[in-house]
């Protein structure tokens, strides 16, 4: 049971009376602040708790895509550079993350 499932279960009996506990008490026992708890009880109240955070198994927006890799190991694969010059001159990415590509491709 995660924390977020433990205190909707804790407000969800405060709510129905079956429990006498406070927000101070559920706030030391799940870890979250007070002020979060009232907006969870707003969300149970109004039926729009949702347990699952919304970007959950979403692709992040900056994500370099498989073509763009493959440009990056081929055009490394020709130059005849260091990688510290060979990010100045694809400035399009940093240098961490063609380093990353790079050394996913096994050419580090």
């Amino acid at each position: 049971m995660t924390r977020k499932e433990e205190a909707v279960e804790l407000m969800k009996k405060v709510m129905t009376g079956e429990s006498y506990l406070t927000y101070k008490e559920i706030a030391k026992i799940t870890g979250y602040h007070e002020k979060y708890l009232l907006k969870l009880k707003k969300d149970l109240e109004s039926g729009n708790i949702s347990l699952i955070h919304g970007n959950t198994n979403r692709k992040p927006a900056n994500t370099i895509t498989e073509e763009e890799k493959e440009y990056i190991i081929n055009l490394y694969k020709r130059s005849n550079t260091t990688i510290r010059k060979f990010c100045k001159f694809y400035a399009k990415r940093s240098y961490s993350c063609i380093w990353h590509v790079l050394k996913e491709a096994g050419l580090i």
